[in-house]
């Protein structure tokens, strides 16, 4: 029961007018206490709600929730077909499109929520999710000539974003082998790729992407590397569901010019936005580091690394590139 009630409390507080918790209580036909505990896990959230006694429970701050129909309409506009989900409260969008596998999804499918309970990074890493803040979406790609068709689908999706937000909002970001889009320097957003299949025959991919927009402070405090949050650069107010509908845009563009020209048709635009193209760089894979000159990347998506004159091929999987003096967290 204790997600229709926190649904319900989100719904009615969004428009940022006092709700009464009695109101709420009375529909729902639960106790006043089971409203108070949802009001303190939404506060946990990360959503700001504040109670005044006698006018009820306010959000701090009005809140814009993602908008299924708005999203829909711009995409229709540029003559896009994907199906979107739109979900308050999940535990994982990526998850909840690898349970749909394989008959349940279609192609470009995506899934967008408002808050994700068990947000998942790179090697199992915690994604913080806080309720409405940032932009958590997945995108269904299938690959019919197996796993090999999933080599550098991460920097093709990274290659998407910055598409995106250059259309949007003309900022250049830089992109960080295998998953990541940094601005400024430090990051902005990551990427998860999930497979599932054969080796050789169909294969099955969603396409996991986490966009800091804006960071609560409390969230913030959680992450343990340097970050930054997109509307810090942005003068006007950014609208998620615009947001969406550009990044749903870009990761089909891209997609289709991966599967008729190859990464190969990316490497010039890949190389413009490279953040450590030429630079020195280490390679991290458990305990172990590697020191080099990083030289891009190749046709497979592999990173090229430089030493005495030889240059190395690495793949994505457990391996992290840092530059010289960045920590290894």
């Amino acid at each position: 029961m204790s997600k229709p009630i926190r649904e319900k409390l989100i719904s009615a507080l969004a428009s940022g007018g006092f709700v009464s918790g009695q109101s709420i209580a009375d529909e729902l036909s639960v106790s006043r206490a089971a409203i108070s505990n949802q009001v303190k896990a939404l506060n946990e959230m990360g959503l700001d709600i504040f109670k005044v006694r006698g006018k009820g429970y306010q959000l701090a701050n009005p809140l814009v929730l993602l908008d299924r129909t708005a999203i829909h309409k711009g995409l229709n506009s540029l003559r896009a077909d994907n199906s979107v989900e739109v979900h308050t409260l999940i535990d994982s969008t990526n998850d909840y499109l690898m349970r749909k596998l394989p008959n349940q999804v279609t192609q470009g499918q995506v899934c967008i929520a408002e808050y994700q309970s068990a947000g998942r990074g790179r090697r199992g890493r915690q994604w913080i999710s806080p309720f409405g803040s940032h932009l958590y979406l997945s995108y269904y790609h299938k690959l019919n000539e197996g796993f090999s068709a999933a080599m550098g689908l991460s920097l093709v999706t990274a290659l998407a974003i910055s598409d995106a937000i250059y259309a949007l909002y003309g900022i250049e970001v830089q992109l960080k082998w295998p998953n990541d889009v940094y601005l400024d320097g430090v990051k902005l957003a990551g990427i998860l790729i999930d497979l599932e299949g054969q080796a050789t025959g169909d294969c099955h991919s969603v396409i996991g992407i986490g966009v800091n927009l804006q960071m609560p402070e409390q969230a913030g405090e959680q992450i343990t590397q340097p970050w930054t949050e997109l509307q810090r650069h942005v003068g006007e107010r950014i609208d998620r569901n615009e947001l969406v509908v550009a990044i749903i845009i870009a990761l089909n563009q891209r997609l289709k010019q991966q599967s008729e020209q190859g990464i190969k048709s990316m490497l010039a635009d890949w190389h413009k936005h490279d953040l450590y193209l030429d630079q020195p760089v280490k390679i991290i894979t458990g305990e172990n580091e590697e020191f080099g000159i990083c030289r891009g990347v190749n046709e497979q998506g592999a990173l090229l690394l430089e030493n005495k004159g030889h240059v190395k091929t690495l793949f994505g999987g457990e391996v992290s590139l840092r530059g010289v003096n960045a920590s290894t967290r």
